[in-house]
């Protein structure tokens, strides 16, 4: 009897040990062939497979509009209430009256700070590759600012044809002074717009690490399973960059609003990982976003601005010209294109429209306008290629589903 006993006990160890040995085997089968298909996916670029790379994201576009569609549609009362206020502003913009010039001045501010909130969510949304909006667009117009406030003495430029160019004021009063506060105050307004553009483009990972953790799912976006690896390997961890990330995380879930703020009001490549923490462990959407909102376009804005302003105020750029030049053997040739720049600044400046031939490009400014377009199709590129990565991830996933009906 003790015998079978013994018998039994053993059977039932080597089937445990069976089983879990199954088990363990079939779920390191799962992550190698996970693992296999996002490697897949990372290789569907335009450069390799230019077709399926287009066909796909043909196919995920039409996919992407018919959901917005039947989300529309389910959401009808709201839309049918944007469309009669639409209707309503639309035939107010038309109508003459009084109210007209109050309807431009609204007009011209809308679309003014519209154009910089869609440069900061480009400059932020994960999209594949954020846009640098910053460097190309808001920090130039903010030099453009600083160099014309210096050289007019004021800041009170016509309208028109300001924003779109910048010229000095006929009239300047001999006693005014220009000083950093007066060109922060000038452009305030499109910095905090563009920070606040750079705030709602932070949601997507946030929004995407909070549905996961609530549905149990787990989704196959690259950073949230480094974030999720990171977890498990945080005792363990030795190199310095995943340190950094773990104190971010650390910073965040203990000191709250707080910590949230503190990332986002310095410059910290390492922010979408603060979006996937917050949403990894519910922290409410409030204080994510209100936090987020606060540090980037108030306090991050203001030392990005201020840092713009100094270091294009007008003893600094020409000290930097002058260093410029005395680089020996090639510091002349390097610095006598800079010094023509700014004299073709300082003259498009003074000049007036029917005042005689524009003054022409210098090449900085074309080889920058060619900077520029190459960094707008690059983020294009990314686009079309993270959706055709999406399809493909929908495909995997119908396989997956199918092979596990079979």
């Amino acid at each position: 009897m003790a015998d079978n006993v013994v018998d039994c006990e053993q059977r039932r160890t080597t089937m445990n040990k069976e089983q879990h040995n199954g088990s363990f085997t079939d779920h390191s089968l799962l992550i190698e062939k996970k693992k296999k298909e996002r490697e897949e996916r990372q290789n569907l670029v335009l450069w390799r497979r230019p077709l399926i790379t287009l066909q796909y994201f043909c196919l995920e576009t039409v996919i992407d509009l018919k959901t917005w569609t039947i989300k529309l549609w389910q959401r009808r009362s709201i839309v049918l209430s944007f469309l009669l206020l639409f209707v309503a502003l639309t035939s107010l913009y038309y109508i003459e009256g009084a109210h007209q010039k109050y309807v431009l001045l609204m007009e011209k501010k809308i679309f003014w700070c519209a154009y910089w909130v869609g440069l900061g969510v480009l400059s932020s949304v994960g999209l594949g590759t954020g846009l640098h909006t910053f460097v190309l667009y808001l920090g130039p117009h903010i030099a453009s600012v600083t160099l014309a406030a210096y050289e007019c003495n004021s800041v009170d430029f016509p309208e028109p044809p300001y924003p779109d160019e910048i010229i000095c004021p006929d009239e300047i009063e001999s006693e005014a002074t220009i000083s950093l506060w007066t060109i922060m105050s000038k452009v305030r307004l499109e910095a905090c717009m563009w920070g606040a553009g750079t705030a709602v483009g932070e949601l997507p990972p946030y929004f995407m690490a909070r549905a996961a953790r609530l549905s149990g799912a787990e989704p196959d976006d690259e950073e949230y399973v480094e974030f999720e690896e990171m977890l498990e390997h945080a005792e363990t961890a030795q190199d310095f960059a995943t340190r950094a990330k773990l104190a971010v995380q650390n910073l965040i879930q203990k000191v709250g609003f707080f910590g949230i703020l503190a990332c986002a009001s310095i410059p910290n490549p390492l922010f979408d990982l603060a979006g996937i923490t917050c949403g990894h462990f519910l922290v409410p959407f409030w204080t994510f976003f209100g936090a987020t909102l606060i540090g980037k376009a108030v306090i991050k804005m203001h030392i990005q601005k201020l840092f713009v302003i100094i270091t294009f105020s007008k003893h600094i750029v020409e000290q930097m010209v002058s260093l410029i030049g005395a680089i020996p053997s090639v510091g002349p040739s390097l610095q006598k294109p800079f010094q023509e720049y700014l004299e073709a600044q300082r003259a498009k400046l003074h000049h007036r429209t029917g005042d005689g031939a524009a003054v022409g490009e210098n090449w900085l400014s074309w080889v920058f306008e060619k900077v520029v377009i190459i960094m707008v199709c690059y983020f294009v590129l990314s686009i079309i290629n993270s959706m055709a990565q999406s399809y493909m991830k929908r495909i995997q996933q119908q396989r997956y589903s199918e092979e596990k009906t079979k």
